[in-house]
C-alpha cells in the first residue's frame, strides 16, 4: 500500500509539537542548572569549579560595654581577735558584737558532734551545729541590745554534751538593722556568690524598695521548684547552700527563705528571716524594713503550702500595723527565732 499523503495542517502540527518539547527541555535544563549552582554556592566544595572568592574578614564586635548592673559591696563579718574567749578546743570572737554578730569555731578535729548555743537577752536559746576543725562561723545577735551568752559544747555520747567554752557579752548595737544586713550561718553569702550577682541583675532599674522586693520574690518563686524528695529526707541541722539552690532550681522552705533574705540583704535592705508559729502550725516568713512604714512583718511568708506575697501597694500605703493584720488574715503570727 502507498503512503497516505500528509496535509499541510498535520505537518505544521507536528513541527509545533517538536518545538514545544525542545523549549520545555531547554527550560528544564536551565532550572536544573540554577538549582545546581545554588547548591554549589551554599556548600564548601574542595577542588574543581570556579576559583574561590577571597575570604571575607570576620566582623569584629565592639568591646562589651559596662554591665547593666553593679555588684554591691557586702558587709563581710570578720574575727579580728580584739575581744576573744579561747582555749585549746574552741574560740569565740565577739570583737564586732555591736555590728550584730559573734563568731565561733571549734579548733580541735573530732568525729563528735559540736554545738553552739546563743542565749539572747529575752533568754531564747538559738542552737547551731558547728564544723569541728573548721573556720569561724557567724551567728547573729538578733535579740537587740542586752546581755548575750555564747556557749560551745562537745558531744560526750548520744545526746550528752560537755561545755567547752563560754563567753558573756554585753551588746549595744550600732543600729537595730545590723544583724539583718550581714551574712550568717543560716543566710550565708559573699560578694562572689551567684545569689548576690542575680539580685543585682534582677533589681537593676527596679522602682524603689517594693520594686526590688517584687523582682526578687518573682524570680525565686518562678525559678525554684519545691524539692519534695529533700523535704522527705532532710535531717536536723540542714543548712541551705544558696548558690546550689539556684543552680538546681529546687529547694525546700528554708532554701526559699534564705535565698530571698540573702538577695535582699545584698541590696542593703534590712531583712529578717523569721521562724515561728501561726496558730499551732510552724511557719516561716520574711520581714523587711521600709523608711516609710518601719518593719513590715510577714511581707513574704510561707503558709504551710506555698509562699505568699502581700500586695506591695497595700504594704506601702497601709503601714506596718495594717500590713501585719492583712497578712495574718486573722491568724496569730508569733515569731520565735530571727536570723
Amino acid at each position: 500500500m502507498g503512503q497516505r499523503p500528509v496535509s499541510g495542517d498535520t505537518e505544521r502540527g507536528r513541527r509545533g509539537t517538536a518545538l514545544s518539547r525542545i523549549k520545555k527541555a531547554v527550560a528544564l535544563f536551565a532550572v536544573l542548572g540554577l538549582i545546581t549552582a545554588s547548591l554549589l554556592v551554599g556548600c564548601d566544595m574542595p577542588g574543581g569549579g570556579a576559583d574561590p572568592e577571597p575570604p571575607v574578614p570576620e566582623a569584629t564586635s565592639p568591646p562589651a560595654g559596662p554591665p547593666a548592673y553593679v555588684i554591691p559591696q557586702i558587709l563581710v563579718p570578720s574575727a579580728p581577735g580584739t575581744a576573744v574567749e579561747e582555749n585549746e578546743k574552741a574560740a569565740i570572737d565577739f570583737s564586732n558584737a555591736r555590728d550584730g554578730y559573734v563568731m565561733a569555731k571549734f579548733i580541735e578535729n573530732t568525729v563528735k558532734q559540736v554545738r553552739a548555743i546563743v542565749t539572747v537577752p529575752d533568754e531564747t536559746e538559738y542552737t547551731y551545729r558547728m564544723v569541728p576543725g573548721g573556720d569561724f562561723e557567724v551567728f547573729p545577735l538578733s535579740g537587740g541590745d542586752g546581755e548575750y551568752t555564747v556557749r560551745v559544747f562537745e558531744q560526750v555520747e548520744g545526746t550528752k554534751y560537755a561545755l567547752v567554752l563560754t563567753a558573756t557579752i554585753e551588746v549595744a548595737l550600732l543600729d537595730e538593722f545590723a544583724p539583718f544586713l550581714r551574712p550568717n550561718q543560716y543566710v550565708n553569702f559573699s560578694r562572689d556568690s551567684e545569689v548576690v550577682r542575680k539580685a543585682a541583675e534582677l533589681t537593676a532599674g527596679a522602682d524603689g524598695l517594693m520594686g526590688k522586693i517584687a523582682a526578687v520574690y518573682g524570680y525565686v518563686v518562678d525559678n525554684i521548684g519545691y524539692d519534695f524528695s529533700l523535704a522527705e529526707t532532710v535531717q536536723s541541722g540542714y543548712l541551705p547552700e544558696l548558690d546550689l539552690v539556684l543552680e538546681r532550681g529546687l529547694g525546700i522552705c528554708f532554701d526559699y527563705a534564705a535565698v530571698m533574705t540573702a538577695m535582699l540583704r545584698s541590696q542593703g535592705i534590712p531583712t529578717k528571716l523569721v521562724i515561728g508559729y501561726a496558730g499551732e502550725a510552724y511557719h516561716a516568713w520574711i520581714s523587711v524594713f521600709s523608711e516609710e512604714t518601719g518593719w513590715i512583718d510577714g511581707l513574704i511568708f510561707f503558709d504551710g503550702e506555698s509562699w505568699k506575697f502581700m500586695d506591695p501597694t497595700f504594704a506601702a500605703t497601709g503601714g506596718a500595723g495594717a500590713a501585719a493584720e492583712f497578712v495574718g488574715s486573722g491568724m496569730n503570727y508569733q515569731a520565735k527565732f530571727l536570723y
